[in-house]
């Protein structure tokens, strides 16, 4: 039998174990609740949710005014006002690390800096972190790729902050390159914590088994990064939801299994990935 080997940080993150702790209470004081968006990147976890209470909505146009858990990306100040104008009654499960985000770029604002923000443009806590903006009446950039870095060509202050899941390679490389052709530069790194201890686990034990199980929604940033960073380094590496994803072939004739998870993946889901794996 295969040895398994589960990197030092996986799975849930203080900031997702926290808005699961903030909607579980919410759910358990009343009798309808809402989330704005699903409250984490884990299909399963929301569905658990769900079934517990917690109903997902993409608009607040859908429902009448009501509890509504505000998930952990966070949303702009402005959709903020406007629900709270509209009666909501807001639980406010935002993650202390993207909070930290929002203070960043209004610190930058304020300095009168061109801000930066390295991340993916349709990301729920990148378009949150954009109101941020709009209210200190600031321009600025998101970043998601070097091609996006023409529209900072010219700029004499560049303040630079990052979504809190960002790659740390990534977020090196476009920090050099503004750099280099820039006069004045301000960094503050808002990759939080748990983005950096997962990226650097993966990182160490890659290399060192036969294959790599990554673990976590497909519609998890920070998973798919936790995804590309183990197939840079283990060409057998595979990202799935469940442990039905899991196919017997991949694990022939070896003799070491790695397994890593993002950081909206909750522990019983990794707890199955790992009883499946024994029993292939």
């Amino acid at each position: 039998m295969a040895k398994i080997l589960v990197a030092k940080s996986a799975g849930f993150c203080f900031g997702v174990r926290r808005a699961i702790n903030i909607a579980e209470k919410a759910v358990k004081s009343s009798q309808v609740v809402y989330s704005l968006g699903p409250i984490i990147h884990n299909p399963q976890e929301v569905k658990r949710l769900e079934s517990a209470g917690l109903k997902p909505i993409e608009n607040e146009f859908e429902i009448n005014p009501s509890k509504i858990v505000i998930r952990s990306h966070g949303i702009s100040p402005q959709r903020e006002a406007y629900l709270k104008n509209q009666g909501f009654e807001i639980v406010d499960a935002t993650c202390p690390y993207v909070k930290a985000v929002h203070d960043a770029v209004q610190e930058l604002c304020e300095d009168g800096y061109f801000i930066v923000l390295i991340g993916e443009k349709n990301h729920p806590e990148v378009l949150g972190t954009l109101g941020y903006l709009e209210l200190s009446d600031c321009k600025g950039v998101v970043v998601e790729s070097k091609e996006d870095l023409k529209q900072v060509l010219g700029k004499e202050k560049v303040g630079i902050v990052s979504q809190t899941t960002q790659s740390e390679q990534f977020f090196k490389e476009i920090v050099g390159e503004i750099a280099l052709w820039t006069r004045e530069v301000k960094v503050i790194n808002t990759i939080c914590n748990a983005t950096s201890e997962r990226q650097e686990g993966v990182i160490e034990l890659a290399p060192k088994v036969d294959v790599m199980v990554i673990i976590g929604g497909k519609n998890s940033g920070n998973t798919r990064r936790l995804f590309e960073i183990s197939k840079s380094l283990n060409p057998n590496s595979f990202h799935i939801e469940t442990e039905e994803e899991l196919k017997k072939e991949w694990f022939e004739n070896i003799s070491s299994i790695g397994i890593t998870a993002g950081a909206s993946t909750p522990d019983w889901l990794i707890e199955r990935v790992i009883a499946r794996l024994r029993e292939l």
